[in-house]
């Protein structure tokens, strides 16, 4: 199962300063974590954007906090938009493989910061110094500043060896909204809007049903939703969003499946508002998130 989030590089356009900005990526990072989410995407949305942070502030915070901490130093050094991460709360990514220690046997991430000529890279894993490791004949040679997985065997002497093991943690990527929906595992396509059709607990089984594979979920800004950034009226979105509108629409009459639409919103399967009744005027995106991710992963 692949689980995607859409947001927008607006993300942090209402933040008073870059810290307040630092902090709520870090929600964003938390609920991704918390939710075992796969692909964390930031499309574009050069209208929204405030101009007080730097061009691509948000992925890189979100990168550098999906980063493992012994780690970061060698991947970011020292950079502008990087100045208050010290208030990003500590994800503590569980290890998909069950194997998550520091102890002989365990299964690290580490960067490689060279690669050789003889089928070996060069990978800092958080060990006393970099390692020297094989590339094993099933993966492909991974290019320098990528991420791995290290199967560490014994500290002393150091024993590693590369594995395929999935990373723990989210991805980040930077897309467009088109293409990240386009993609082969994008599966079930959500827009989380309040203007969407109000999910209801007599809605939830066959909303849940429906996303038990490939999910993704596209998420708007502070004061900007998704209807505003794609040039829709909401009123467009409540009238699709009837009380008798399926969970997912059928893909064989989809035009965005059938290349017969390229507007980003003609290609999602549904408009969900997963806050109904909110008691706040505002639902901020971080607390959509937690909101959303909480009901579309329930077993």
């Amino acid at each position: 199962m692949t689980r995607s989030v859409l947001v927008p590089s607006s993300l942090t356009r209402e933040a008073e300063d870059k810290r307040e900005a630092t902090r709520k990526l870090g929600y964003v990072a938390r609920a991704a974590v918390v939710f075992r989410v796969d692909r964390l995407v930031v499309f574009p949305d050069a209208e929204g954007e405030t101009g007080r942070f730097d061009d691509g502030f948000v992925d890189t915070v979100l990168r550098y906090a999906a980063t493992p901490p012994y780690l970061r130093k060698e991947a970011w050094g020292r950079r502008d938009e990087l100045e208050f991460v010290g208030v990003l709360p500590p994800l503590r990514v569980a290890s998909r493989t069950g194997s998550g220690s520091d102890d002989s046997g365990s299964s690290r991430q580490g960067i490689v910061t060279e690669v050789g000529s003889d089928d070996r890279v060069r990978v800092n894993c958080g060990l006393q110094h970099p390692v020297s490791l094989p590339v094993p004949p099933t993966m492909a040679t991974p290019t320098e500043g990528e991420r791995v997985s290290v199967r560490v065997t014994s500290r002393e002497p150091v024993r590693a060896r590369l594995t395929d093991d999935p990373l723990p943690g989210y991805r980040v990527a930077r897309e467009d909204v088109s293409t990240a929906l386009a993609r082969p595992d994008a599966g079930v396509r959500i827009a989380a809007s309040r203007h969407g059709e109000s999910l209801s607990a007599s809605r939830l089984d066959s909303v849940v049903e429906s996303v038990r594979e490939n999910v993704t979920v596209a998420f708007g800004a502070p004061e900007r939703g998704l209807p505003e950034m794609f040039g829709i009226s909401p009123d467009e979105v409540t009238d699709a969003a009837g009380a008798d509108a399926p969970a997912v629409r059928d893909e064989s009459s989809d035009a965005a499946a059938s290349g017969g639409d390229d507007e980003p919103h003609a290609r999602f399967d549904l408009w969900l508002n997963t806050v109904p009744n909110q008691g706040s005027e505002v639902v901020r995106t971080e607390e959509a998130l937690f909101a959303t991710l909480a009901t579309l992963t329930l077993e």
